[in-house]
């Protein structure tokens, strides 16, 4: 009998990201990862190493997933960046583990899961708005790389403390309250960027 070996890596990665997103990488063990996800622990060690390098592929995967789903808005298309800032929070809605995977690794103060990537990544959105504020669609304000940073915050950070979204809007996140504040997301990322008035 052959050895689904994608279908093998595929399930721990999925039990590592419930198990990192809902305890950290110092919170759980591969012997955790391995028995939720129903395969023997070496059988996570051969593919993925230690637990480091797991945290890291995880977060790495998930974040293309993310730069996938949703991708960066083009010369005028900035000029809608408040929609580009709703698919984002959107994307973080459905995918709330992203966000919890950041913060721990944030808190855990260790190595950055695939820095020069996402470094070129983020250089990458950062020239792409201030091409954007040279061509006049975006406001030159602020610097883009601080813009860039801001949009990320407006986005994910209701789903990165959703005990002070709810304390402060007194409702859980169902579906009008959802719709309230991705309106507000996209409001406040098109006043934020938004050129001044000639």
């Amino acid at each position: 009998m052959a050895w689904d070996t994608e279908g093998t890596r595929r399930r721990l990665k999925e039990a590592a990201t419930v198990e990192f997103a809902e305890r950290g990488p110092d919170g759980t063990t591969m012997a955790r990862i391995a028995e939720r996800a129903g395969i023997n622990k070496e059988r996570l060690y051969k593919y993925f190493g230690d637990k480091q390098a797991l945290f890291e592929t995880v977060l790495t995967d998930e974040l293309q997933k993310l730069a996938a789903s949703v991708p960066l808005p083009a010369g005028a298309d900035f000029e809608n960046i408040g929609e580009f800032a709703g698919r984002t929070f959107d994307y973080h809605a459905a995918h709330p583990h992203l966000v919890r995977l950041l913060l721990w690794e944030g808190l855990a103060g260790g190595p950055v899961a695939d820095e020069a990537s996402r470094a070129a990544h983020y250089q990458h959105k950062t020239r792409a708005y201030a091409a954007a504020q040279r061509a006049g669609v975006v406001d030159d304000d602020l610097d883009p790389e601080h813009l860039v940073f801001m949009i990320i915050g407006l986005s994910a950070w209701w789903f990165s403390v959703p005990h002070l979204a709810r304390m402060l809007t007194g409702a859980d996140d169902d579906r009008a309250e959802h719709a309230r504040r991705r309106a507000s997301v996209v409001r406040a990322a098109q006043r934020l960027a938004r050129p001044p008035r000639q």
